[in-house]
């Protein structure tokens, strides 16, 4: 069996990128979306990731991502937090002091999934971690950690499969539906 590429080409990318990324205190600051290089670099593709246009890319702080990531539809990445201190009108503080920003990293090979939150105190996700489906991610994880949950947590850790145990899995019988091939 022959799988399409789920990675995107140059131009998907950039109308991706122009539905998801978003600008949102540009009154305060206005952050970059930084590409590794290596993004670019695989033979026989334009790009080696995939972000969804559906996703929300908040930019009021830098992000940088790295080589085969996998942001998700409905997932959101937020480099901003508003002033929670006092009891004076949120608003009200937002005009008189703006929101706090900082940037974030994305190493290589992140899966943040379908509607996964990673809110603005996380700096650093590593290399490898991939963010469940739904999970509100609020602290920075450790390197090919799989994190779920609300808050989320950490549910497990990715290692190597060999041959014999990656064909093993591919060849398990799947639930199918009756009267379905």
């Amino acid at each position: 069996m022959e799988f399409r590429p789920t990675t995107l080409s140059k131009s998907e990318l950039q109308d991706a990128l122009e539905q998801a990324v978003r600008y949102p205190h540009k009154h305060v600051h206005v952050g970059k979306l930084i590409f590794s290089p290596e993004i670019y670099t695989s033979p026989g593709r334009e790009t080696n990731i995939l972000i969804s246009r559906f996703a929300l890319i908040d930019c009021t702080g830098s992000i940088q991502i790295g080589p085969w990531c996998n942001i998700a539809a409905r997932s959101r990445i937020y480099t901003h937090d508003h002033i929670h201190h006092g009891k004076r009108p949120l608003l009200a503080m937002e005009e008189e002091h703006g929101v706090l920003w900082q940037d974030k990293y994305i190493g290589a090979d992140v899966w943040i999934a379908d509607g996964a939150m990673v809110l603005y105190q996380v700096t650093h996700i590593p290399d490898g971690v991939i963010v469940g489906a739904g999970a509100v991610l609020t602290t920075n994880p450790g390197p090919y950690e799989i994190w779920a949950g609300n808050p989320a947590r950490k549910v497990g850790v990715r290692s190597d499969v060999d041959k014999e145990s990656l064909q093993s899995r591919l060849r398990q019988e799947r639930f199918r539906l009756p009267g379905t091939d």
